[in-house]
């Protein structure tokens, strides 16, 4: 007798989502609550548990087709022996395709970016240690085994086959299907473009002070949370007091009404495996430096193995993201709808400035707020940056309240 596997609810306002990845094949074992299918939704990649033990049968549904809640996308078969009928197997990404020959070893389960990567590179993902879900390996994974290929000598072996590659001096195009996660943050930040009349502020910052506290205290920090002491913890309370000095920053424009709050939900820019992902640390005016790194933190972790939750990702009031620890100098972010600014970091390095009359050389960062300038004045904007500045260069302030 077969069990119906069925899309689960997903979250307040969500009614559909895009089957992601088959993790199970037809005939294989499955025990309760082990995850057969992965979807993506507008906001996060959500796994599929199997309602019961027994063995993967047919698909109803293939990568790439967009299923409601409740639908049918598979079936359980009672008993772990295989199953004799055949299913369709999984649609492959729409890339070009390998040769048999190229196929990875072994009988994992890929993702076709995974797969393509590993393909690519002639690597054996039986060799590589998966850190996503359930030890699958993760673009991350497949990266960090490339480059560590690249930085060591090259041993003598023999040689393997050659695989096929195209001709000398060929040209290819690969055409990728936007995954669902993709297709929302492009719409929304062309929603955001064309809604909010949008400027960007600038201003650089000292980080002397700060990188000098951090290199004092991250030893007994971290002996004492569990948790490395960053630089996120410091920009967040600052960022935190700044609004309270300028609320206009922590507000949003609600049809013909301005909403002001008395909390302050940061959103923090995440990088996931499909893209950026913002989760919130909520009432961050009540966390101190080390919740909000261990907040931050789990969030991170969690984003590269695609467990984060819908509701960690809605209500924020206030967006930082930090392009500096890829090595961005300078940017102009866009605001996160319905939010009205949003913080660009970047990244620290030396310049020469004047103190006291001196050139000295200073570990400096330059700071970008883009806001809606429907609801905040150049002004406000300027008093939220400096009250932000004066802060982190010096931390006392955040201490005495200043």
């Amino acid at each position: 007798m077969a069990t119906e596997i069925k899309v689960p609810v997903l979250g307040e306002s969500i009614t559909e989502a895009t089957i992601g990845e088959w993790l199970k094949k037809p005939g294989e074992a499955v025990a309760a609550d082990e995850p057969v299918a992965s979807l993506e939704t507008d906001k996060v990649s959500v796994e599929v548990p199997s309602p019961v033990a027994g063995t993967m049968g047919a698909y109803a549904a293939q990568v790439g087709d967009t299923v409601q809640v409740g639908a049918v996308i598979g079936t359980i078969e009672a008993g772990g022996a295989a199953v004799a009928a055949p299913a369709p197997a999984p649609a492959p990404a729409p890339a070009a395709a390998a040769p048999a020959s190229d196929e990875p070893a072994g009988d994992l389960t890929l993702s076709p970016s995974v797969r393509r990567l590993v393909l690519e590179h002639g690597l054996d993902p039986t060799q590589i240690k998966g850190t996503g879900k359930d030890g699958r390996l993760t673009k991350e994974d497949v990266q960090a085994a490339i480059d560590s290929a690249k930085s060591k000598p090259a041993a003598p072996a023999p040689a393997p086959a050659p695989a096929a590659a195209p001709s000398s001096g060929g040209r290819r195009e690969e055409r990728v299907r936007m995954t669902r996660l993709r297709q929302t943050i492009a719409s929304r930040l062309k929603e955001a473009q064309n809604t909010a009349a949008m400027l960007t502020t600038f201003n650089d910052v000292d980080m002397s002070a700060v990188m000098e506290a951090r290199s004092k205290y991250k030893d007994l920090f971290e002996k004492k949370h569990q948790v490395r002491l960053g630089f996120m913890g410091f920009f967040v309370k600052a960022a935190v007091q700044a609004l309270r000095d300028v609320p206009a920053v922590n507000a949003s424009i609600e049809g013909d009404e301005i909403v002001y709050r008395d909390y302050v939900d940061v959103s923090v820019a995440v990088s996931a495996p499909n893209g950026l992902v913002v989760p919130v640390v909520r009432d961050a005016q009540d966390m101190s430096v080390a919740t909000i790194e261990k907040t931050i933190a789990d969030f991170g972790k969690r984003a590269k193995d695609g467990s984060l939750k819908m509701d960690e990702m809605k209500g924020g009031t206030f967006t930082i993201s930090n392009g500096g620890v890829f090595g961005s100098l300078l940017s102009t972010p866009i605001i996160n709808p319905p939010q009205s600014a949003v913080l660009g970091l970047h990244r620290i390095e030396e310049r020469p400035v004047v103190r006291n009359g001196q050139i000295v050389i200073r570990p400096m960062m330059y700071l970008a707020l883009s806001y809606d300038h429907r609801l905040i004045d150049g002004r406000e904007a300027v008093t939220f940056l400096v009250a932000l500045k004066n802060a982190i260069e010096d931390p006392t302030r955040l201490l005495i309240d200043l």
